[in-house]
Parts: C-alpha cells; sequence; structure tokens
C-alpha cells in the first residue's frame, strides 16, 4: 500500500512537518535493522477516530524493545499520549498508525550499545491489505520455502525491523508464484503464520491456532479473535499445526492489524472446502467490525477514542 504523507508526524517528542522526519544514511537501524515498530489502526467512529488495542500495542512495542535491548527514551503513557495527538492532529477520520523506535546515527558497527535511540509516530489512511474484496472472497496463498526462525536465533516474539527480511521473502516469493501471501512453517514443518499475519483454522467447529512457542509474534488481532471465538461459545486450542490440516480444513484465515481477518481461498492451489469464507470466519468478521466499528458497545475495551 503506497504512503499517503499527512501534514505532520511525532518525532522525538514533538510534532514536525512530514517531510522534516529524516535520519542520516549512516544511522545503525539503517544498516542492521535495529528497531521496533508496531502497526495500529483507528476507525470512524461517531466522535472521532477509534484506535484499536492502543495499549496492547505499546505494551508489546516495549516488550519487544526490552527483549532487543533498546531502552525506550519515552514512558508508555508518553507513548500513547503521542499516537493519540498524532491522530488528531492529522484529522484523519480513520488511518493506519506506525510507532517505530530505532537506533540512529552516532555509532556504526554491528554492536548498537551506544548508537542514539529515537522514537516517531506517523499516521495516515491505509485501505485493505490484500484488496477490497479479500475480506469477502478470501485470498489465495502457498507455503513458502522459506522458514520461520529457529528458537535461538532471532526473537519471534517481537516485532523487531530485522526480522521482516524474512517476512519479505515470504511474500515476495509468494507473488512471484501468483498469490497473495505465503505460509511459513517452522524449523520442525509445522505451521506458523504469514508473513504478517498469524493464521487460524476450523476444524469440526473448534477454532485451532498455532501456539506462542511456534515462532509466533503474539499477535494483537490473533487475541481478539480468541476472545470473540470463547464469546460466541467455540472451542479454542492452541496447538502445533501440521502442513496438512492447510488443505482439510473446513475453514482457515489470516488475523492482523492489516489483514483485519481474512479468509484463506485456496492454499498451493487446493481449494479449502468450498474456497470461499465459511460460516465461522463470518461470524468472527462481524463481531470484530460491529466493535471497531461501533455498532455494539466495547465490551472489551479494544478501543481508544480521539
Amino acid at each position: 500500500m503506497k504512503v499517503i504523507p499527512s501534514e505532520r508526524l511525532w518525532f522525538n517528542g514533538e510534532l514536525i512537518p512530514w517531510d522534516q522526519a529524516q535520519v542520516h544514511i549512516l544511522s545503525h537501524v539503517i544498516h542492521y535493522g535495529s528497531g521496533a515498530f508496531e502497526g495500529i489502526r483507528a476507525y470512524k467512529g461517531e466522535k472521532g477516530p477509534n484506535i484499536v488495542g492502543l495499549k496492547q500495542h505499546v505494551d508489546r512495542l516495549f516488550d519487544t524493545c526490552k527483549i532487543i535491548g533498546m531502552p525506550i527514551p519515552f514512558t508508555p503513557a508518553e507513548i500513547v499520549k503521542a499516537v493519540v495527538e498524532t491522530v488528531r492532529d492529522t484529522g484523519h477520520e480513520a488511518c493506519y498508525i506506525r510507532p517505530f523506535v530505532f537506533r540512529g546515527y552516532g555509532e556504526l558497527g554491528v554492536d548498537p550499545t551506544d548508537a542514539p535511540v529515537e522514537v516517531a509516530v506517523a499516521a495516515f489512511p491505509w485501505g485493505s491489505l490484500m484488496g477490497a474484496d479479500a475480506l469477502q472472497q478470501g485470498v489465495d496463498v502457498g507455503v513458502s520455502s522459506w522458514r520461520r526462525m529457529a528458537p535461538d536465533t532471532h526473537p519471534a516474539m517481537a516485532k523487531a525491523a530485522g526480522n521482516y527480511l524474512n517476512s519479505q521473502l515470504v511474500v515476495t516469493e509468494a507473488k512471484r508464484h501468483g498469490y497473495a501471501e505465503g505460509v511459513v512453517l517452522d524449523v520442525d514443518g509445522y505451521v506458523c503464520e504469514g508473513s504478517g499475519e498469524n493464521i487460524f483454522f476450523v476444524r469440526e467447529g473448534a477454532l485451532l491456532t498455532p501456539p506462542l512457542g511456534n515462532s509466533i509474534l503474539p499477535g494483537i488481532t490473533r487475541g481478539y479473535a480468541i476472545q470473540l471465538a470463547k464469546d460466541l461459545g467455540l472451542t479454542v486450542e492452541q496447538m502445533r499445526i501440521p502442513r496438512e490440516l492447510l488443505y482439510t480444513s473446513e475453514e482457515v484465515f489470516f488475523t492482523g492489524t492489516a489483514a483485519e481477518i481474512t479468509p484463506i481461498r485456496s492454499v498451493d492451489g487446493k481449494l479449502v472446502a468450498e474456497g470461499k469464507a465459511g460460516p465461522i470466519t463470518k461470524q468472527l468478521q462481524a463481531a470484530y467490525f460491529d466493535i471497531l466499528l461501533g455498532r455494539v458497545p466495547d465490551r472489551h475495551g479494544w478501543l481508544t477514542q480521539v
């Protein structure tokens, strides 16, 4: 999705003109991927934009920075305030929000310790990740030849910039093969996730999803889908998923801030059931958007009104 500039963004504690948010070419993050980020959505509400999962996203940002040893020079409350301030300043009714913490200019070398830590928050319009029809018709995916990292290599639970080289390889390979997205397996051959989405399966009426121990990111929308499934009285099981379930499940779908709840229509050219969004996927989609778009009360406290 093309970035549409806003007038200003938040950078190191103040709102500045969009085009002035620049870093030096020798900044540590550019060479070594020493950054952490979040992707957050705000949806149009009756009284202004509603930011989804703001606290959870900021908490995960701080968790990531703790894991990779990159201290944030602001408190969680200050980052929450910065996100709200940035969204309000843009005037967008709905938008995508990108908080980003990174090692800047001053030291070059693999050791990041003495490189300064900088923080930015940008907000801009952004539509459906996989196309306008994907939420209704589903997408075609393929199993990637690239694997997710072993648990003692990269920290899969961290939303760290460097981890996303793996994701880039997955999604570009998938698109070369004519798919909208790739599905990644772990080092043992069990299903992990997409390049930037968690994945769910419906089998005999139960909802299945890989556990955190399978080299997956602890997705915010993943947690929401689990909660909504329980609200609907569905059995939810976090378990290691063999590749074969990609082809034999009744329903398969992605979750993510950008992907929202996107049905998977086919895997490796094999239709998932009838090749369309299944009834449980539709129920979860409806319950999800009912809350986010304000059609029902925010009973779980997911929304922050701007």
